[in-house]
């Protein structure tokens, strides 16, 4: 009994195990996981919390308790503080965040695409606005008062300058990242310009672009409550300043949680916006 000339053929039957992408049971259970571990991580803060304030490891007017700041957090909401109710207060911030995301988008987007395109653009652009966003809000801040007044634009250009150059600079780089390969192969298959910045540049700069909304947000909310300091009569930053006054610090946690719960949920919001328009980041 021979074996066969060409050992090959023994292990015909035998096929190399295939690289599976992960299910979506994978991805679930992972996402489920880290879910926990944000709970259990938030618990733990709750109760150190609850522990610091009741072995009076800090007094109330430092640290109140969480049964205090929810108690005030009703009090707010039934009763309102600093002229207005809670409700009003955040609405009228969550209108002032959403309106300078808006002038951010629409204006950081296609300057940052044309900077990135064009040199002349960026070589012109990239000095002024590399300029201002160096500087922190507060140092201009009084000159958009004299500008501006103490009006409502005041505050929407605060917070609209700190919402722009993210955006805009995250556009700019996210052209730049565009492979020269990619744009080759579809020049030599005769795309016109018009079909390479729709289904090449863009898809490609979409990724970065989100990010630097993502940014634009958290510099949003940061510049939130320097923006309401301008005679501001509604918002959580002038009902946080207003609470600071009189030492109600049970109030200002309730603002300061309140902020913390908007860029929490603007946070899950980017991401379902990430699952639904760039579903490849991360797997390519």
């Amino acid at each position: 009994m021979t074996l066969a000339a060409d050992p090959r053929a023994v292990f015909t039957h035998v096929q190399p195990a295939a690289r599976r992408p992960p299910t979506n049971r994978a991805s679930k259970t992972v996402s489920s996981g880290t879910l926990l571990i944000s709970t259990i991580t938030l618990l733990a803060l709750l109760a150190l919390w609850f522990v610091a304030t009741q072995l009076g490891w800090a007094t109330p007017l430092f640290l109140p308790s969480p049964a205090e700041v929810l108690t005030q957090f009703q009090a707010v909401a039934l009763d309102g503080y600093a002229d207005g109710t809670l409700l009003q207060h955040t609405l009228a911030s969550l209108g002032r965040i959403l309106v300078a995301l808006g002038i951010g988008v629409v204006l950081g987007v296609p300057i940052g695409l044309l900077m990135g395109l064009n040199r002349w653009v960026r070589g012109t652009l990239s000095v002024p606005i590399g300029l201002y966003w160096g500087l922190p809000p507060l140092a201009y801040l009084p000159l958009l008062i004299i500008w501006l007044g103490i009006g409502e634009s005041s505050k929407i250009v605060l917070l609209s300058l700190s919402t722009f150059a993210p955006i805009c600079f995250s556009a700019q780089a996210g052209v730049r990242s565009v492979p020269v390969e990619r744009i080759n192969a579809a020049l030599s298959l005769g795309a016109t310009r018009l079909q390479l910045f729709t289904n090449i540049i863009l898809p490609s700069a979409l990724p970065e672009i989100l990010t630097g909304l993502r940014i634009a947000v958290a510099a949003g909310l940061s510049c939130l409550v320097a923006a309401e300091l301008i005679a501001a009569r509604s918002g959580l930053g002038y009902m946080i300043m207003s609470a600071a006054n009189f030492l109600s610090t049970d109030v200002v946690f309730v603002g300061l949680i309140l902020i913390a719960v908007l860029a929490f949920l603007f946070a899950i919001g980017m991401r379902w916006l990430e699952r639904r328009l760039v579903p490849w980041k991360g797997k390519i």
